[in-house]
């Protein structure tokens, strides 16, 4: 059998500093973290081999052995399985990250290890260009859990589990890759000890009921897609009538005219040929309004204008981004008789200016001809 090698695991070199192991492994253990990956085995394995490489990688004597001898090498040396392997600040430092409380996070997941399900859980909302931009108030019509009085959550008819019979009521059990032993998280009790014998006729095995609620929220001004907000006390209800967070993801619509990049507002401006050799003052529409744009003579196509503090406010430094007008250079299609004979006057005032293709290809065409003197 193949097996993994744990740099390749952790996508780093051999090299790799125990920061830059931190760093990876953070990065790879939330990526296929289960909570953020439910019913996915195989996001589960990858997270557990992830662990398994973490733990060794960041020990110095075991990775001295690993660098020396493989895996063999560490045989007898043991490995702390599942979740709670590696360094223990690291993994709380990775789930402060997942799920640390403030905007654009998550709170501190609370999980009764007799509840079938998390408190915390996450909406996404809709939102119209200008409501991200200047901010608005939202009423929000949610559906949230409640333990079921019948089985105290548990999902057990009466309340009452059973010791799990695949891993003894230990939560975990213990398995061997090559000559290395480590314990991973039962797959049948999910790492709770218990498994349900009967299920709860009230809520069928569930161990919640649902109930509606309202949460009326106040989105700040600059938010994008993707940013999230937290409202506290809004998630799902637990044993005890404790109640978690809700965590509400922003998806943002597009506008037909501004185009957004961060906080940085574009806009396409359609300009006639004749405005841009001119050089015209025309009115542009702005996020607040509308002000006026002082072309240069000659503009051309794709040129862009730039006029600071007119785009979107930060939603975290309160300062606003620039508003970039690019010019659309638009030529006429068609033309009728009397345009016809402006045009040729116009052309014919400009002298050899209005035939650039003669002077530029001149050389080019007593060149060719030359080729077939001979």
């Amino acid at each position: 059998m193949i097996e993994l090698d744990y740099y390749e695991v952790l996508e780093v070199s051999k090299s790799a500093s125990g920061a830059e192991l931190k760093k990876a492994y953070r990065k790879l253990a939330m990526q296929y973290h289960p909570d953020r990956n439910p019913g996915d085995g195989e996001a589960e394995e990858k997270f557990k081999v992830v662990n398994e490489a973490y733990q060794v990688l960041s020990d110095e004597e075991k990775r001295s052995l690993y660098d020396r001898y493989g895996k063999a090498g560490l045989e007898g040396q043991g490995t702390r399985g599942g979740f709670g392997g590696g360094n223990m600040d690291d993994v709380m430092d990775m789930f402060n990250s997942m799920f640390g409380g403030g905007f654009g996070g998550f709170g501190q997941t609370r999980k009764d290890p007799k509840q079938k399900y998390a408190l915390d859980f996450e909406i996404e909302l809709k939102l119209e260009f200008h409501e991200a931009v200047f901010g608005c108030k939202k009423e929000i019509d949610m559906t949230y859990k409640t333990a079921c009085e019948d089985c105290d959550g548990t999902g057990a008819k009466d309340a009452k589990l059973e010791s799990c019979a695949y891993c003894g009521g230990q939560g975990q059990i213990l398995m061997r890759q090559g000559p290395m032993q480590f314990a991973q998280t039962c797959p049948k009790c999910k790492g709770q000890g218990q498994t349900v014998k009967d299920p709860c006729p009230s809520c069928e095995g569930k161990g919640y009921h649902t109930k509606k609620d309202t949460v009326i929220i106040t989105v700040p001004a600059g938010v994008d897609s993707g940013h999230r907000l937290r409202a506290q006390g809004y998630g799902n209800e637990g044993r005890g009538n404790q109640r978690g967070d809700l965590f509400i993801t922003f998806a943002v619509k597009e506008d037909e005219n501004f185009v957004r990049n961060g906080n940085d507002i574009y806009i396409i401006v359609p300009v006639f040929f004749t405005q841009s050799l001119l050089g015209e003052s025309i009115s542009i529409p702005t996020l607040e309004g509308k002000m006026d744009l002082a072309l240069n003579k000659g503009t051309k196509d794709k040129e862009q204008y730039m006029f600071p503090e007119q785009g979107v406010v930060d939603v975290h430094t309160g300062r606003k981004g620039r508003l970039i007008a690019q010019v659309e250079l638009v030529l006429p299609k068609t033309a009728n008789e009397e345009q016809k004979e402006l045009l040729l006057k116009l052309q014919e005032s400009y002298g050899i200016e209005s035939h650039p293709h003669k002077s530029t290809f001149e050389e080019a065409f007593e060149r060719v001809k030359n080729w077939f003197k001979n």
